[in-house]
């Protein structure tokens, strides 16, 4: 059995030493243990460090093109490679490496197809009690989404089987962490999590510049991927939204015309056939949403079967990914 385990850097010079440090070489279960960097357009000495320090697999990007794409190029150079499992960490060694054996373990079980690390978000003492707040709140939100019980949706630190990662395939530009939750819940890919531990901030996070940025940030991805996967649910959610408050104003204007006959509130029935036409609408929106929704579940399927069959004869570092190293 092979791990590769890969780590998305954007100017690590200084981190990555100690991160590759202290990650074990050896696992119960597995054969084979490789490295794999995924180098986002870096402006320093990063490639050069990961080749100083025994790094088996590089792959470039002439530019920056965020963590999602160096995610998803990643885990597409390991499946070229040969990996039976995935492990995603960090390059600023926020996740303590000795955890990649607690990580593993159901997948090397067969027990899941895709595990989390639960960094226990509540005793993570350089949290502030606001980002602790927030992140408590997107993960409930997610796993509400997702159906899934995964405590911590915003982790980095992961693992994959070979079939999980497979039939995932990112879509954001931004983080994979919240869609690849959403995906495997709607996938029905076996997930499970396991608690692990965090160490010292070596360095401020890159993700975002500001708790509103992210927020922002955050809903539109949970918003935008959950009405890929739940089309007809969220359009007519939507539309019952505006057609229970057109029924509430034109009720109104009907108590109104009743009791004063028909001089006056002509704006509520106005409003009112607004609101029921739009919501109307929506749902029909939804019913085509929902069609081509089940187009893309034929063409993922597809693209799982064609990528499962041509993956033992493609260049892992090609250039669909960047530049070799």
């Amino acid at each position: 059995m092979k791990l590769i385990i890969q780590i998305p850097c954007f100017n690590e010079e200084e981190t990555l030493p100690v991160t590759l440090k202290e990650i074990p070489r050896t696992y119960e279960g597995v054969d084979e243990v490789e490295f794999l960097i995924i180098d986002d357009g870096s402006t320093d000495r990063t490639v050069e460090v990961a080749r100083e320090h025994g790094v088996h697999h590089i792959v470039r990007f002439t530019n920056n093109k965020g963590l999602a794409e160096a995610f998803s190029a990643g885990l597409d150079a390991s499946l070229r490679l040969g990996a039976d499992i995935i492990v995603n960490t960090d390059g600023d060694n926020q996740y303590v490496g000795e955890d990649i054996a607690r990580l593993i373990a159901p997948v090397v079980n067969g027990e899941a197809d895709m595990v989390i690390g639960d960094r226990q978000i509540m005793t993570i003492a350089h949290f502030s009690f606001v980002k602790k707040m927030l992140q408590r709140l997107g993960s409930w939100v997610v796993r509400q989404l997702a159906g899934t019980e995964t405590p911590d949706t915003t982790s980095g630190f992961r693992a994959f089987s070979r079939e999980a990662a497979m039939r995932l395939n990112i879509i954001s530009r931004y983080t994979y962490t919240l869609e690849t939750v959403i995906q495997a819940g709607k996938k029905n890919i076996a997930m499970t999590h396991v608690p692990i531990r965090t160490n010292g901030v070596l360095r401020p996070s890159r993700l975002f510049k500001s708790i509103p940025a992210y927020i922002k940030r955050s809903m539109a991805t949970i918003f935008r991927i959950y009405t890929l996967y739940e089309p007809l649910k969220m359009f007519v959610t939507t539309g019952s939204i505006f057609i229970g408050g057109g029924l509430i104003i034109g009720l109104r204007f009907l108590y109104f015309f009743i009791k004063n006959g028909t001089a006056g509130h002509i704006q509520s029935l106005i409003l009112a056939a607004i609101a029921l036409i739009i919501g109307f609408q929506m749902i029909m929106f939804g019913v085509l949403a929902d069609l081509v929704s089940a187009n893309r579940r034929l063409i993922e399927d597809a693209l799982y079967r064609i990528r499962k069959g041509n993956l033992k004869s493609r260049d892992p570092e090609g250039p669909s990914t960047g530049h070799k190293a």
